[in-house]
């Protein structure tokens, strides 16, 4: 598996970046879209980020079209639609695929080091099913908003479904126990 902390990234604007830039933090990589049904989970994880940076946290969100296409902005209007609707001020990254054979090293290294996910993911595969979707198996990303702790040692402690909210008590109970460490 890759290291982590050397995968080469990039900021929404431009800047080069890895999460070893981030070393000794606690982070949560979450893959973003604007057109989704989850988008609104924006505001929640700026509330996270706002409540637990203090402590070293932070939400490092990944835009990405993999589904639906649900995400077609410009790296402009990615960032101009998070400050705009949501005032996010956490890390975006730019635009690259999560899933399929092209996806990013980083989204490679994350689903290879936790492969399934907590959360109710049949329940929402069954949901998208309904619309006419097909949703990713495990390995792979599901969809929108799938959610990867890293701990403060740079290793994936947890991975959670796109459905689980921000705010939801398993999520925040699981960075709160990383925090402490």
């Amino acid at each position: 598996m890759a290291d982590l902390a050397a995968v080469p990234l990039t900021r929404i604007n431009g800047a080069p970046d890895t999460l070893g830039d981030h070393a000794g933090k606690v982070l949560l990589v979450v893959n973003v879209a604007s057109k989704c049904g989850l988008t609104p989970q924006y505001e929640g994880l700026e509330k996270l980020y706002k409540s637990y940076k203090d402590q070293g946290f932070e939400v490092l969100g990944f835009p990405a079209n993999d589904f639906g296409a649900q995400e077609p902005g410009s790296h402009e209007e990615i960032e101009e639609f998070c400050q705009v609707n949501y005032g996010v001020s956490f890390p975006l990254f730019t635009k690259a695929p999560v899933s399929g054979p092209d996806k990013q090293p980083l989204y490679a290294a994350l689903t290879e080091s936790v492969p399934t996910k907590q959360g109710d993911v049949d329940g929402m595969k069954e949901r998208f099913k309904g619309y006419g979707m097909t949703p990713n198996d495990d390995p792979e990303v599901l969809w929108n908003f799938e959610k990867f702790l890293i701990g403060r040692d740079g290793s994936v402690v947890g991975r959670f479904a796109p459905a689980m909210t921000p705010d939801d008590p398993v999520l925040v109970s699981a960075i709160e126990a990383e925090l402490k460490k």
